[in-house]
């Protein structure tokens, strides 16, 4: 074991190993990132979320965090970024937070969203300043500048927000990028948000539906491969062993009326029991039927970023470990 300076640097050169804590750590996106992070040897990390308590799953990203949890390198800390005092406990310690946490994109409520989106970012970074954090992360969305009548194409971050949005999370995770962006450099805070595009990968909630139904300082970071949604959907289908389906036009002064139709019809029979729909919503009508493409060339050029994972490779990795996640499962319940 190495001696340490009073300094924080180890003798020999090496750094000690800092804090950093990650909001919604149990997310898809985010259990992704804490795994990179243990990975890198340079962090030990605070996962944060609502739950009361981690429960580990299957895979190869959950046994890492399983072992950072035994020899100290990462805790878990139950966490609602809606408490001030909570998130402020949570960040002791910490040099870094990546902020990932927020409101289900596809619950088009807008109490919710603004509640965890704006009012939980906001005591995100009260919190930073309270423990000093040095620098924030802001995991924001591409959505943050779609207005859901005009299509956008290879667009950067000269785009200012929409005076409009196609739903609630889109306005708020506007609003609360707005926050973070206003932070930096104050109280010796330094803030970044990144808008990452459609985020899949193994233990996505992607593979799930189709395979269901088959039968800057904000910065732009996607794959840098355009791709049509329907292709996109139609390969993992085939990768999943379906047959590509028949392609049915339907037009969107058609679908459009239903998509209001049926979110009325939530809103009326709700009370009832009724789910509220995810798929056939107006939002998402106005996602899927627009064009959205992106430049990632100042993320190039400020941060170094590079994909590492062409998107083919990504779809093959996901649609095996779904596979392999899925045969688990049916032989557990034989």
């Amino acid at each position: 074991m190495g001696s340490q300076r009073d300094d924080g640097s180890a003798v020999g050169g090496r750094p000690e190993t800092r804090w950093c804590a990650v909001t919604g750590g149990r997310g898809f996106m985010a259990r992704h990132l804490v795994a990179a992070l243990l990975r890198s040897g340079e962090w030990r990390v605070r996962v944060t979320d609502l739950a009361p308590a981690i429960v580990l799953g299957p895979g190869e990203n959950e046994a890492l965090l399983d072992d950072a949890l035994r020899d100290g390198r990462a805790v878990y800390a139950s966490v609602d970024i809606c408490n001030l005092d909570q998130v402020t406990k949570g960040f002791e310690g910490v040099d870094v937070v990546f902020h990932t946490a927020a409101a289900d994109p596809g619950k088009n409520n807008f109490k919710l969203h603004y509640k965890v989106n704006v009012e939980g970012t906001k005591n995100v970074i009260d919190a930073c300043k309270i423990c000093k954090v040095k620098r924030l992360i802001h995991t924001s969305s591409s959505a943050v500048v779609f207005d859901g009548v005009h299509g956008l194409f290879n667009v950067n971050e000269s785009l200012p927000y929409p005076d409009k949005f196609p739903d609630a999370y889109a306005q708020t995770k506007a609003e609360a990028e707005k926050l973070v962006m206003k932070a930096n450099g104050i109280d010796g805070l330094l803030t970044c948000c990144i808008r990452p595009g459609s985020i899949f990968g193994p233990g996505d909630i992607i593979l799930p539906t189709l395979d269901r139904y088959g039968r800057t300082h904000a910065y732009f970071i996607t794959n840098m491969e355009p791709m049509n949604m329907w292709d996109f959907t139609h390969m993992v289908q085939e990768e999943l062993g379906y047959k590509r389906p028949f392609k049915i036009r339907i037009p969107l002064l058609i679908i459009k009326p239903v998509s209001y139709l049926v979110e009325w019809g939530y809103k009326v029979l709700y009370r009832y029991g009724i789910y509220q729909p995810q798929l056939l919503t107006p939002a998402r009508v106005k996602y899927t039927t627009l064009n959205r493409t992106f430049s990632c060339n100042r993320a190039i050029e400020e941060l170094g970023y590079k994909p590492t994972v062409p998107i083919m490779d990504g779809l093959k990795t996901t649609v095996e470990s779904y596979i392999r996640l899925k045969n688990k499962v049916f032989l557990t319940e034989r």
